[in-house]
């Protein structure tokens, strides 16, 4: 679901579109709110993802952001054209999945924020981590349950794949829930506002490439243990060392354990 940033009475300058699920922000409160997230970015581009009607937007401007916006809906490009001259040559018409964000961005580091699509947020955040190195913070809204998900600790039910893959390079704070009825028509689902922040890590210590093929499969075999789960990585027949982690399932471990076991993966591979 695509969620857009507009005002209580539209005028219908950008019309809802069933088929991109859009519902617009009533609460002008709210999106003051998520343009604050990037408070501490004040001298950082910012890469504003879906705009809309611009309401977001008009708060990030206000607080001295340099602005660029990505919306792939033509019709809230050309609403942004006419509305908002201080975006002159900052507007593209554009997938945000399918852009080289260096190249849009001049090779400068920039912050992320947006209100996602509902439909793709994990295909976004994927894409964030592609440039992990060029993006200090990222934040906005998305559906409460994902929003919670990235933010969950080890041993959560909603623990998962890119828990472990974003917070190896982010901090992630949940910060707010945005209840369905401040949205115009309203949503079937509560939305959720998260912070994530770059850390310091700059090299795992392990294969990068070992630990994500790791991470999905033991969570697409999440009901299985890690001694189970693992078994197709590594040469048939081979004896695994008397470890704890061959007991545990992967919800149960963080990132540090992760690197650990993909370690040790990768010296009996080499064997």
């Amino acid at each position: 679901m695509h969620i857009y940033l507009g005002e209580v009475t539209y005028n219908n300058k950008v019309r809802p579109k069933k088929a991109l699920g859009q519902h617009f922000l009533t609460d002008e409160s709210v999106a003051r709110r998520i343009a604050s997230t990037l408070d501490g970015y004040k001298g950082t581009p910012v890469l504003e993802v879906g705009p809309g009607m611009g309401v977001l937007t008009k708060y990030l401007i206000d607080d001295a952001h340099d602005v660029t916006v990505v919306e792939i809906d033509t019709e809230s490009v050309e609403y942004l054209e006419r509305n908002f001259p201080q975006l002159h040559g900052h507007i593209v018409g554009d997938d945000f999945l399918k852009m080289d964000l260096d190249s849009v961005m001049g090779g400068k580091p920039f912050c992320v924020i947006g209100n996602y699509p509902y439909n793709i947020s994990s295909q976004i955040f994927f894409k964030v981590l592609d440039f992990k190195d060029s993006i200090p913070c990222c934040s906005g809204m998305l559906q409460k349950e994902v929003a919670e998900r990235l933010a969950a600790d080890p041993g959560s039910k909603v623990y998962g794949i890119l828990s472990v893959l974003l917070q190896a390079w982010y901090d992630i704070e949940y910060l707010f829930t945005v209840n369905e009825n401040v949205f115009n028509p309203p949503p079937k689902v509560k939305s959720g506002v998260i912070r994530m922040t770059r850390n310091g890590v700059t090299d795992l210590g392990c294969d990068e490439k070992l630990f994500k093929n790791i991470i999905k499969t033991t969570f697409g075999q999440r009901r299985k243990t890690i001694r189970n789960s693992i078994r197709g990585l590594l040469p048939p027949g081979i004896p695994l060392p008397d470890l704890p982690v061959w007991g545990e399932r992967p919800e149960r471990l963080g990132v540090e354990e992760f690197v650990n076991l993909t370690n040790i993966v990768s010296e009996l591979r080499n064997r």
